[in-house]
């Protein structure tokens, strides 16, 4: 074998791994989604929730609030407030606010977690902004409500949770449609 013909080789077997390498980075947000949902792990939470329960007045649990952006993402992202005092069972809303500062439309995601990850499985979400994409014009400014119960059964010893969500820049996945 001369050295061209060992080259051209070595060139297609790096641009197989390329490829490959590619494909692998579009497959793992779904094989993570996938991990995630078997090891209950990550705090991720179910989108639904339709238990109806009775309110228990008698404990508090306090609810933070923390929002970040994920790399080069330039909106202003936060909560109305930084936390909130819940009772199990209670149906309750927070606000969160988005201003996107840049001069071009944006398409944007928001992916939450819950710490401890542990009590995820009782923080259920019957509302949120993270269900589905968020499109703002330039300098527009938007509230997005989200409505949460903390289960009942929420363990005893645990009387914080966080509940965090980082948005993603999703603009050039999903170009932004004006829904105005």
């Amino acid at each position: 074998m001369n050295r061209t013909d060992a080259t051209s080789q070595l060139i297609r077997r790096l641009l197989i791994v390329v490829c490959l390498m590619f494909a692998f980075g579009f497959a793992l947000v779904p094989l993570y989604d996938v991990m995630c949902k078997a090891l209950g792990i990550n705090g991720k939470t179910g989108d639904a929730y339709s238990g109806a329960q009775q309110v228990d007045e008698s404990r508090s649990v306090r609810v933070q609030f923390l929002t970040t952006n994920a790399a080069g993402m330039v909106w202003e992202f936060h909560p109305a407030v930084e936390e909130l005092s819940v009772h199990p069972g209670a149906v309750n809303e927070a606000l969160f606010i988005a201003r996107n500062p840049s001069d071009k439309p944006m398409s944007a995601q928001a992916i939450p977690s819950v710490a401890p990850a542990r009590a995820a499985a009782w923080f259920h979400k019957t509302e949120c902004f993270c269900f589905t994409q968020q499109v703002l014009m330039p300098g527009e400014r938007i509230e997005m409500p989200l409505r949460f119960i903390v289960d009942q059964a929420l363990p005893a010893d645990v009387g914080q949770l966080t509940l965090g969500y980082t948005l993603f820049d999703i603009t050039e996945r999903m170009p932004p449609v004006a829904a105005h």
